[in-house]
C-alpha cells in the first residue's frame, strides 16, 4: 500500500494541513504526519529527505509558511513527488512569501505547489499520483469527483425552483 507523508515546518501549520490527512483518509490512503523543520532541525531534514522512499513513501506533501524552505529542500534531496502547501502564518506577508518561495524553484527541483493554504487539494493530488498505479485508490477518485459533480448538479437544480 502506498503512503503519503504529511510534514510541516511548525505545528502551527496543522489547522491547514489537517484538510490533507482528512482527505486523504477518505480515500483510504496511509498517512503519516511529523514536524520537520527546514531552519530549526535540518538534520532531520535530512535524514527525512533522503530516507523517505525507502520507508514505502510515494508522495510528500510539505507545508510550510514564512520563508516555507521546507518543500525546496526536501525536494532538492528526494527521489519522490513533493507537493508544497504555502501556509498563511502570523510572520507571513499576506501568504505571498510562502506561495512564492515554494512555486519559483529552480529547473532541476520541482515541487507542484498548490493554492495558499490549499492542504485538501494537495491531498487530491496526492491521492491521484498514487492512483495512477494503484486501481483501488483511482476508483475511489472517480467516486469522488462523481461525487462532486452531482453535488454542483443538484445546487444548480436548486437555482431553478
Amino acid at each position: 500500500m502506498s503512503k503519503v507523508a504529511i510534514i510541516m515546518g511548525s505545528i502551527s501549520d496543522m489547522p491547514v494541513m489537517q484538510d490533507a490527512i482528512d482527505i486523504l483518509k477518505q480515500f483510504n490512503v496511509e498517512v503519516e504526519v511529523d514536524i520537520v523543520s527546514a531552519h530549526r532541525t535540518p538534520e532531520k531534514l535530512f535524514d527525512f529527505s533522503k530516507n523517505a522512499h525507502n520507508r514505502g513513501i510515494s508522495v510528500i506533501i510539505a507545508g510550510a509558511g514564512g520563508a516555507a524552505h521546507l518543500p525546496g529542500m526536501v525536494a532538492s534531496m528526494s527521489p519522490l513527488p513533493v507537493i508544497g502547501v504555502p501556509v498563511k502564518s502570523s510572520n507571513s506577508i499576506d501568504g505571498w512569501d510562502s506561495v512564492l518561495s515554494i512555486l519559483q524553484m529552480p529547473g532541476g527541483v520541482p515541487v507542484a505547489t498548490v493554492a495558499l493554504n490549499g492542504a485538501k487539494n494537495a491531498g487530491i493530488l496526492a491521492a491521484q499520483i498514487i492512483g495512477s498505479h494503484d486501481k483501488k485508490v483511482l476508483d475511489t477518485i472517480i467516486t469522488y469527483k462523481e461525487e462532486l459533480k452531482a453535488a454542483v448538479n443538484k445546487a444548480a437544480e436548486g437555482l431553478k425552483k
